[in-house]
């Protein structure tokens, strides 16, 4: 076998394309202080408070939805019914 047959173009590829070793993700020497995160303004502060009140509203959205999906459907039911001879103010003598 030649050299040229135990290459393995997969590999060749993976270490070209390979990022190389981000300095962040670098083990620290040991007694070195970890750097100060940069603060940053927060930009999302009134869109997480609205999807936190949100998240905490939506158990009582859906048993709104459901309360009101059986109330229709209990009242399309008695509509449909029509003249079904029940007669909430008749004593029942016909």
């Amino acid at each position: 076998m030649s050299d040229k047959d135990r290459e393995d173009p997969t590999a060749d590829f993976l270490a070209e394309v390979r990022p190389e070793e981000t300095p962040w993700r670098t083990e620290r020497p040991p007694g070195e202080e970890a750097p100060e995160r940069a603060e940053r303004p927060e930009k999302w502060g009134r869109a997480k408070s609205a999807g936190r009140a949100a998240a905490k509203a939506a158990p009582y959205v859906q048993a709104a939805a459901l309360a009101t999906w059986i109330v229709s459907g209990t009242l399309n039911d008695s509509a449909d019914s029509g003249d079904s001879g029940f007669d909430p103010g008749s004593s029942g003598d016909a």
